[in-house]
């Protein structure tokens, strides 16, 4: 089957963001694509909480989703809403950084909250407190495809390799993991943890990501790594997307997850252990 990966440089408006990418899903689909991802906050890349307050919306009405559900179903394509940060009504006001995969006919068929939240201090300037403007979630995802199961996960997820392995020991063919990930440990780790993840799996692994410096009208101006990855059942590289804003077409052959297994069969070799106190 064949995969794009969009990679994209959001701002800090909803509607541009929407615009751009209903171009780059018709570009996708007309290049023979049938799953479409798109990055991490595909709608809004900002650090303001009160401009994310007075553009986002609730799930429900959501522009961004609206339109791209209108596109999978005229288009005829499943396409990976990679996340959107969409209001939740809690009373604390934070928002969910929500996953939604939606089918060809235009409905929502598996909806994923990002479960860890990226609370990091990468340098003395570059710190990230995401759990203060987003609630986490708490339930793993996987979603039935004519092509394979596919595991939703976002971003700060790639670190936790249980979740991984819980979705690949329940039937995941491939996992997805869009991402807006910083430069500085985008460089050290990106690559690594992506390629660990399909190693320890079995399997494909599509990184939808967002890349370079992004347009804010409010807050601290953030930049993201960019270099979207495609990796096979056995951790090889089948594409990197560089820097640039586009779209990275990717063939999968699903026999690959099998041959993968077979070989190194360890998601079936768990032993029970105890310790440490």
């Amino acid at each position: 089957m064949r995969a794009a990966l969009l990679q994209t440089t959001a701002s800090d408006d909803p509607a541009q963001n929407t615009e751009t990418l209903r171009g780059m899903v018709r570009d996708a689909a007309a290049q023979g694509a049938e799953l479409i991802c798109t990055p991490e906050v595909s709608n809004c890349v900002s650090s303001s909480r009160a401009r994310q307050s007075r553009v986002l919306c609730l799930e429900a009405d959501d522009p961004m989703l609206g339109a791209l559900r209108n596109e999978a179903a005229r288009l005829g394509v499943w396409l990976a809403l990679g996340s959107i940060a969409v209001k939740t009504g809690d009373a604390d006001g934070r928002f969910a950084n929500r996953s939604l995969l939606i089918g060809p006919d235009g409905a929502i068929h598996a909806r994923y909250d990002k479960i860890h939240m990226f609370d990091v201090a990468v340098s003395e300037t570059e710190t990230y407190r995401e759990s203060a403007g987003y609630r986490p979630g708490d339930r793993a995802v996987l979603a039935e495809t004519p092509f394979a199961k596919v595991g939703l996960s976002i971003c700060y997820d790639v670190r936790f390799a249980s979740l991984y392995r819980r979705l690949a020991q329940a039937g995941a063919g491939i996992i997805l993991v869009p991402s807006a990930f910083s430069p500085v440990t985008g460089a050290a780790h990106w690559e690594v943890l992506l390629r660990a993840r399909a190693i320890e799996t079995g399997c494909f692994v599509l990184a939808a990501a967002q890349t370079g410096r992004h347009a804010a009208t409010e807050g601290r101006v953030r930049e993201t790594w960019g270099h979207s990855l495609a990796v096979d059942p056995w951790g090889g590289v089948i594409a990197d997307a560089g820097t640039a804003p586009g779209i990275t077409i990717v063939d999968l052959d699903l026999r690959e997850v099998a041959q993968a297994r077979q070989r190194v069969p360890s998601l079936a070799h768990d032993r029970p252990f105890e310790g440490p106190a």
